[in-house]
C-alpha cells in the first residue's frame, strides 16, 4: 500500500501550477460573470446600456478569441520562449487588462470604450500567452504515459475551478452589488497574485517550460531567469499592448467590406499555417494516427463547449431576469450562480481522479473517447432540464433557483467526463516538438465554441424561429454523443497504445 503511494505521489511543481491558475481563474471568471450584465446595464448604474443580442456579440467575440489566441501563443513558446517566460507575459498583460476594464466605468463615452475595448483585448492576447502554456508546463512535469497524468490533470483543473467559484463570488458581488469598478479592479488583483506566487514558487518547478534549447548553468537545479529573459517578457508585454491599440483602431476605421475580407484572410493564413506546423512535425504512420484523433475529438469538443458556455451569457440573463433570487434575508446576485459549476468540481473532481486511478488499477478506466461521449450525453440531459426551465418560466414567471442548480451539476458532471481528460489527451498523443501548439489548437475548438455560444441564440432567431435555443442544443449535443459512443472503439485502436 505504501509503495502504491509512493508511485501515486504528484510532484511538487503540481501545486505550483495549481495556485498559479487558481489565481488566473479567479480573474477571468470574475469579470466573465459580470461582463455580460455590466454591458447590458443602465448608463446611469454605469454600464453601457446595450441591448441582449449587441452584448451577447461581443461576449460572443471576447470569449472565442480567448481560446483562439492560445494557438500563436503555443507556437511562440514551443519556438522561441519557453512555456515559462509566455506564463508571466500573460499574466502582466491579463493584469493590466483588467485594470483597463475597472477604469471604462469612468468618463466620457468613447474614452470608456476605448478602455473597454483595450481591456479585452490584452485579456484576450495575455490569455494567448498564459493558457496552453501552463497546461502544457504540467504534462511536462510526467512522462509521455505515466499513469498519473490524468488524475494530475484532473487535480490541476481543480484548482481551476477552487478560482472559477471565487471569481464570480467575490470580483461578481462587489461589481455588481457595489460597483463595477471593485469587482473589474479584484480581478486585476487576483492576476497580480498569480504573478507573484509563480515567480516566487519556480524554484519546484526544475526545467518545466525552458526556452527551446537552453540548458541548465553549472551549479544550477532550476530555471532562473537572466537579463535577456527579463528583456524579453518586457519587450512582449509592451509590443502586445502596442498591437492591441493598433488593431483596435485598423478595425475602428475601416469598412465592414474591409473587415470580412481581413477577418477570410486571417483565417485562411492563420489555418494554412497551423497545417504547416502539423504537418512539418508530425512524422510516421504512430504520429498521424494520433495526430487524426486529436482533430476529430476537437470537433466534438465544440460541440459540447457551445453548449457549456451558454453559462456566461444566456444562462447568465436568465439568472437575472427569470429566476426568483429572493429569499427573507436578500437577493441572490446573478452573478453567484456563475460560482455554482466550479463549486460542484471543487467536491467531485478528486473523487474522479481517484475513480480514474482505481478503475485504471482494475483494467476497467474507460477510454479517452468513451469518457468524451459520456460528457456530451451528460451535458444534453443538461439541456433537457434547461428546456422545461425556459417553458415554464414564461410570460413573465419566476422559476425556482433549483433549476439552475440541476442543470448546472449535469453539465458539471459532463464536463468532468471530458474536459481534464482532453487536456491530458493532448500532452500523450501530440509529438513532443509541438505539444503547446496543439494545446493551442485544442482550445481554439473551444473558441469556436464560444463564438457559436454567444450568436447561436440571435442565428437561431432569424434563420429557425420555431426552434428554442436549449431544446437545439439537446439534440446536437445528444446525437454527437451517441455518434461518439459508435466509432470510439476505431479511436481507441487509433491512439496506438496510448490510454
Amino acid at each position: 500500500m505504501n509503495n502504491l503511494s509512493a508511485k501515486q505521489k504528484h510532484p511538487k511543481g503540481l501545486m505550483v501550477l495549481f495556485f498559479t491558475e487558481m489565481w488566473e481563474r479567479f480573474s477571468y471568471y470574475g469579470m466573465r460573470a459580470l461582463l455580460v450584465l455590466y454591458l447590458t446595464a443602465e448608463l446611469m448604474t454605469g454600464g453601457f446600456g446595450l441591448d441582449r443580442a449587441a452584448a451577447l456579440q461581443i461576449y460572443a467575440i471576447f470569449t472565442g478569441l480567448v481560446y483562439l489566441t492560445p494557438i500563436p501563443g503555443g507556437y511562440l513558446a514551443d519556438k522561441f520562449l519557453g512555456q515559462r517566460k509566455a506564463v508571466f507575459i500573460g499574466a502582466f498583460l491579463m493584469a493590466i487588462g483588467q485594470f483597463l476594464m475597472a477604469w471604462s466605468e469612468f468618463g466620457e463615452m468613447e474614452s470608456r470604450e476605448f478602455l473597454r475595448n483595450n481591456g479585452l483585448g490584452l485579456i484576450i492576447v495575455g490569455t494567448g500567452f498564459f493558457k496552453a502554456n501552463i497546461s502544457t508546463i504540467v504534462g511536462n512535469l510526467y512522462s509521455e504515459n505515466d499513469k498519473r497524468k490524468d488524475s494530475a490533470f484532473t487535480i490541476f483543473y481543480m484548482g481551476i475551478n477552487v478560482g472559477a467559484l471565487a471569481g464570480p463570488l467575490i470580483a461578481g458581488s462587489l461589481g455588481e452589488g457595489i460597483d463595477w469598478f471593485w469587482g473589474f479592479g479584484s480581478a486585476g488583483v487576483g492576476m497580480l497574485i498569480s504573478t507573484v506566487w509563480f515567480y516566487i514558487q519556480r524554484d519546484k518547478l526544475g526545467t518545466a517550460g525552458m526556452p527551446p534549447n537552453k540548458k541548465l548553468k553549472e551549479g544550477e537545479t532550476y530555471y532562473k531567469f537572466d537579463n535577456g529573459d527579463r528583456f524579453d517578457i518586457l519587450y512582449y508585454v509592451v509590443g502586445s499592448i502596442l498591437l492591441v491599440w493598433g488593431i483596435i483602431e485598423l478595425w475602428s476605421n475601416i469598412s465592414e467590406l474591409s473587415k470580412d475580407i481581413l477577418s477570410g484572410a486571417l483565417a485562411i493564413i492563420g489555418g494554412g499555417f497551423i497545417a504547416y506546423v502539423i504537418f512539418k512535425n508530425t512524422t510516421g504512420k504512430v504520429a498521424w494516427s494520433r495526430m487524426s484523433v486529436i482533430l476529430i475529438l476537437a470537433i466534438f469538443n465544440i460541440f459540447f463547449w457551445s453548449g457549456y458556455e451558454q453559462a456566461g451569457g444566456t444562462f447568465n440573463l436568465f439568472a437575472a431576469e427569470s429566476t426568483n433570487r429572493l429569499t427573507s434575508w436578500f437577493e441572490i446576485p446573478a452573478t453567484l450562480f456563475q460560482s455554482v459549476p466550479a463549486l460542484y468540481i471543487i467536491l467531485f473532481a478528486l473523487p474522479f481522479a481517484a475513480l480514474w486511478l482505481r478503475l485504471n488499477a482494475i483494467g476497467k478506466e474507460p477510454r479517452t473517447p468513451v469518457k468524451f461521449a459520456m460528457g456530451l450525453i451528460l451535458m444534453s440531459i443538461g439541456f433537457i432540464i434547461m428546456n422545461k426551465a425556459a417553458q415554464n418560466a414564461g410570460d413573465g414567471f419566476m422559476v425556482s433557483p433549483m433549476w439552475l442548480l440541476m442543470v448546472y451539476f449535469m453539465h458539471t458532471m459532463g464536463e468532468l467526463m471530458l474536459s481534464p481528460i482532453g487536456l491530458s489527451m493532448i500532452t500523450k498523443l501530440a509529438p513532443q516538438k509541438i505539444v503547446s501548439i496543439m494545446m493551442g489548437v485544442w482550445f481554439g475548438s473551444i473558441a469556436a465554441a464560444n463564438y457559436m455560444a454567444g450568436i447561436l441564440e440571435d442565428l437561431l432567431y432569424h434563420y429557425w424561429p420555431d426552434m428554442h435555443l436549449f431544446a437545439f442544443l439537446t439534440m446536437t449535443t445528444l446525437s454527437t454523443g451517441v455518434l461518439l459512443l459508435i466509432i470510439s472503439p476505431l479511436l481507441n485502436k487509433m491512439m496506438k497504445g496510448i490510454h
